[in-house]
């Protein structure tokens, strides 16, 4: 499988000189599997630009999975050019949770007064699929979900395919079981031998306790996870918004730091809105 980052900020999107190299828009994961079929993970920002993409590669199959409803998760989905195309087919995934449904819930950010096109003016036939507690298929690629640990709940997806584990946990706070949310070890279980981690790891141990229960880890917890899991490559995500390129560098460093000093062979990289990495 391909996978590609269009979106790493958490939050809200950023831009200016201090945010170039790791980007500013917020979360979108694009997998590419090996029949080329294309997988969406949530409609942050970053999907504008990948939808620009589909539109020239003439791309008229579309899977989508949604982790949560939280703003900087789908605020994208209206600039997203493949639902305004006839014939396009999206099949939608996730897990309603708090919305009475996945239409329902992306369906609110085309609502009147805040964007004047009607969602039920899209010319793509979308359909929707609940994904919250059992494994699904799309094609050969197998995709389990797990609930994170998130005011207003979540899930977090391990993506299989041919051997090859893609875990994706981003609005995961490891340090404070929401409602719903399950136990570190419960985590550390599901990520296990991963071939790529990716975790939310927005706050650092001197932010953490003013945001103790918003929802998202400090990276040493991250970082901890990835390590009893034995993932192979381990990436940071879901920036804070104020995390600079250079702060950030300072976070992968000091990880680095800890995986060398444990004598473990772990990668660990953060994740911009340019990253690739096939599996």
């Amino acid at each position: 499988m391909k996978i590609r980052c269009w979106g790493a900020r958490g939050s809200i999107p950023v831009s200016g000189g201090d945010y170039l190299t790791y980007g500013g828009d917020t979360t979108c994961i694009e997998i590419r599997t090996q029949e080329d079929e294309v997988i969406i993970v949530d409609a942050g920002s970053g999907i504008r630009r990948l939808g620009n993409l589909l539109i020239q590669e003439k791309r008229d199959r579309i899977f989508m999975i949604f982790t949560h409803a939280h703003w900087d998760h789908i605020l994208g989905f209206p600039f997203f050019k493949p639902i305004y195309q006839r014939g396009t087919t999206i099949q939608m995934f996730g897990c309603p949770l708090a919305q009475e449904s996945i239409q329902g819930m992306i369906s609110r950010t085309m609502e009147a007064p805040y964007f004047p096109v009607h969602f039920q003016d899209l010319q793509a036939d979308i359909s929707y699929h609940e994904a919250c507690e059992y494994s699904f298929s799309i094609q050969n690629m197998a995709v389990t979900p797990i609930p994170l640990s998130h005011p207003n709940q979540g899930y977090g997806y391990k993506f299989t395919e041919d051997g090859r584990s893609f875990v994706f946990l981003t609005d995961n706070e490891l340090g404070y079981q929401h409602p719903g949310g399950l136990p570190f070890q419960d985590y550390v279980n599901f990520s296990r031998g991963a071939d790529f981690l990716v975790h939310d790891a927005e706050y650092t141990e001197e932010e953490y306790p003013e945001t103790r229960s918003w929802g998202h880890s400090v990276f040493t917890d991250a970082l901890r996870l990835a390590m009893e899991a034995g993932a192979k490559t381990f990436g940071i995500f879901h920036h804070n918004q104020e995390r600079t390129d250079s702060a950030l560098e300072g976070l992968v460093q000091h990880c680095r730091r800890i995986i060398g000093e444990r004598g473990s062979g772990m990668e660990c990289f953060a994740l911009s809105q340019e990253t690739e990495i096939l599996l």
